[in-house]
């Protein structure tokens, strides 16, 4: 079954206290791992990532060690196995990459996964588990995964990435504006389907996070190129030609200083982008100018535009949901469409 990322975290949200674990599936670089941190933060437990890829089955066992008094062995756990049998505080053990270890390392989970221990040795019970995979489709050298082994998880989800869920993502932690625009306009350049054998990148969400880092930082003349890295040659072309419209809007100050005259774009990449630039810069001071440009908006029969530009402006700065603005906004046309967002 497809979740959402909003769906996940929601999911995950109520069974890691719960302590039923988690499998979940789909494409690489989609934000499972961060979906999973974030969510294990938000219950206060600690995280725990192993990489079973590189493991041998003694990871989850433990060394055997001959018993003191010379009657058989013991089995002493080291690395990850030790860390979680000693942990004093909830904790969520996030097996990563699941799908890529060997059938053998796979196998030493099973135990782990349901009897929650290991020979003599048994998991604190505050410990809760979350595992992500790859699918075979996805040219990640998964082989395949034991079916007791996934018959272990209480439920397994695929995890299908939105551009809604991405752009509020995106506006709380700092996404240069001409990207959350670039992608609103191209939602399907978000993810590329496309697998290539070849020694390059297709788009993806963490694709798109490296070109957000590393816009500020790329020399002139070298942005294609770096950001081409990052999610293939189409992707970047279209980008930098979005970044030119970008380039040639009239500036944010002069909207904010004549918000009542300010020209409307009539491209519709356009009004992505100065929607975009604005959210960007509102604040609780000059949000009041800001909503007279998204009333004209409306107006303008460009109501999904102005409810991007105001919903934008109150994910990054929630201050402005208590100005008269924003409060104003609520009793007409407008605020209704806000409401439904």
């Amino acid at each position: 079954m497809k979740v959402n990322p909003l769906q996940l975290q929601t999911l995950l949200a109520a069974f890691i206290p719960a302590r039923l674990p988690v499998l979940i599936t789909g494409a690489p670089g989609i934000g499972k791992s961060d979906i999973v941190a974030s969510a294990a933060k938000a219950a206060g437990y600690d995280l725990l990532i192993s990489h079973p890829v590189v493991e041998d089955p003694t990871d989850s066992k433990g060394l055997p060690f001959p018993a003191t008094d010379g009657a058989g062995a013991k089995f002493l756990p080291f690395g990850d196995l030790a860390t979680a049998l000693n942990s004093t505080r909830p904790m969520v053990w996030f097996i990563d990459d699941l799908g890529q270890a060997s059938p053998a390392v796979q196998a030493a989970k099973m135990q782990l996964l349901l009897a929650r221990r290991i020979g003599e040795h048994v998991l604190p019970d505050h410990v809760t588990f979350v595992a992500a995979t790859n699918r075979r489709s996805d040219n990640a050298a998964v082989s395949n995964i034991l079916d007791p082994l996934k018959s272990r998880f209480s439920t397994i989800v695929e995890l299908e990435p939105t551009i809604e869920d991405w752009t509020r993502w995106a506006v709380t932690n700092g996404v240069p504006p001409v990207l959350i625009a670039f992608l609103r306009f191209r939602p399907d350049l978000l993810l590329s389907s496309k697998r290539s054998k070849e020694v390059e990148n297709e788009p993806s969400p963490r694709g798109w996070g490296h070109v957000a880092r590393q816009l500020p930082l790329v020399p002139p003349g070298m942005e294609i190129i770096v950001t081409a890295g990052a999610v293939g040659e189409g992707a970047a072309l279209e980008f930098e030609s979005f970044r030119q419209i970008y380039r040639e809007l009239p500036s944010v100050d002069s909207v904010l200083a004549a918000p009542e005259s300010a020209r409307i774009p009539d491209n519709v990449a356009a009004q992505f982008a100065i929607c975009s630039a604005l959210a960007s810069v509102a604040n609780e001071n000059n949000f009041d100018r800001v909503m007279v440009y998204a009333n004209r908006l409306f107006e303008a029969h460009l109501g999904e535009f102005a409810v991007m530009l105001a919903t934008d402006a109150a994910r990054r700065d929630s201050r402005i949901c208590a100005t008269p603005a924003w409060i104003n906004a609520q009793g007409g046309k407008l605020g209704e469409l806000l409401l439904g967002n």
